[in-house]
């Protein structure tokens, strides 16, 4: 391409030419993921709303219904076998001279803040999108407290994990028998994944350290424990041996424990942090990232569906908690109702957020095929 011939060409398409030149050149970033996992989902959401790219990042599913979150190729990038994982490559390392360096981020929290803090109009990224690239990061001291507690003290605290609240989400037979048909296979494919990789380290197949082992027996551990309850799911509790039944009753325990007294607790936090339309206020947070998820899926436990509207969501929520629990309702300012359209004046501030988010383009793509 001669002098002459670069000249003709518009600025906008020579700056689109080099940027692109620069972002092959470079060693992208890796997203880890399972689209059924809920942080899996903050993290995708959190692509979107950003503005990334579909080139910009290498997107690789880790499909845990069969374990290959505990595989030792995964293991060496998260030792705790969790997703989503984001490999970046370390900013000092992208020359050609230099070998390109990895670090995986594996908390959640610490990818979204990644991925909000890696586009924006002040950063070097070589960006092959036009999309508005918006701070997600709190603006002042007191948000920045609001959005820790949302985040770290209540959707990121134990009680509040939505994995424990998936596998405990039956407090009788029946709901036992229905929940098994969803997480029975997710536990099987678990179990035979780490047998399968404990057989091959016994017989020297393949070699890991011991603390890989110890790792994978403490895992097989677990799934075998949850297993035992929901292999006999089909039989009521009359037709089952006298050990079944304890191990069912202490389930049972567990579960209501966790839907009676902790999610009440958990959710009326939530509903008064939330300063409303969304977690902090009139534009998307990082707070959101967390939230969205998180409450899509105790909704979808709760048998929720993408068609409920707010207030539909979240009575199905309290419906489920049990015990007459309710969340508070407040009367929504005047610009607020504009804002969503019709809807009920008073409400709780969890039923005004799931409206306004559910609206987002983020949200309609990511939960296209459902809740998770």
């Amino acid at each position: 391409m001669d002098f002459a011939t670069i000249c003709s060409i518009p600025k906008t398409t020579v700056r689109h030419i080099l940027i692109l030149s620069l972002s092959m050149s470079m060693p992208k970033a890796v997203l880890y993921y399972d689209p059924k996992s809920i942080w899996s989902s903050g993290a995708l959401l959190t692509l979107m709303e950003k503005g990334y790219g579909d080139d910009e990042l290498n997107l690789k599913i880790v499909d845990l219904s069969r374990g290959e979150n505990y595989g030792p190729s995964f293991l060496r990038l998260n030792s705790k076998a969790t997703v989503p994982t984001l490999v970046v490559p370390l900013e000092k390392t992208l020359s050609d001279e230099v070998e390109s360096r990895y670090k995986a981020i594996t908390e959640t929290k610490g990818i979204i803040e990644f991925l909000d803090k890696s586009r924006s109009p002040l950063s070097r990224t070589h960006t092959t999108s036009n999309a508005p690239a918006p701070s997600l990061t709190p603006a002042t001291i007191a948000f920045s407290t609001t959005s820790k507690i949302i985040i770290d003290d209540i959707l990121h605290s134990e009680p509040a994990n939505p994995n424990n609240l998936l596998f405990m989400n039956a407090r009788d037979d029946l709901a036992l028998r229905e929940l098994s048909r969803a997480v029975f296979p997710l536990l099987k494919g678990k179990h035979q994944a780490l047998s399968h990789y404990l057989a091959e380290a016994e017989t020297g197949k393949i070699t890991v350290t011991e603390k890989i082992k110890d790792f994978w027996r403490n895992e097989n551990t677990e799934v075998e424990s949850l297993l035992s309850v929901f292999e006999k799911a089909l039989q009521s509790s009359a037709e089952i041996d006298e050990e079944s039944k304890i191990k069912r009753a202490a389930y049972f325990n567990i579960a209501r424990v966790a839907w009676e007294t902790g999610m009440p607790k958990i959710l009326t936090k939530l509903n008064d942090e939330v300063i409303g339309p969304f977690a902090l206020g009139e534009q998307v947070s990082i707070a959101d990232l967390h939230l969205a998820p998180w409450l899509a899926h105790v909704a979808k436990l709760a048998g929720a569906t993408t068609s409920d509207d707010g207030s539909s969501a979240i009575e199905k929520i309290e419906k489920h908690v049990g015990n007459g629990f309710s969340l508070t309702r407040v009367n929504l300012p005047v610009d607020l109702m504009k804002l969503e359209g019709a809807r009920p004046a008073s409400r709780s501030k969890l039923a005004a957020f799931w409206d306004v988010v559910k609206e987002r383009p983020s949200w309609k793509k990511i939960y296209a095929d459902g809740l998770v």
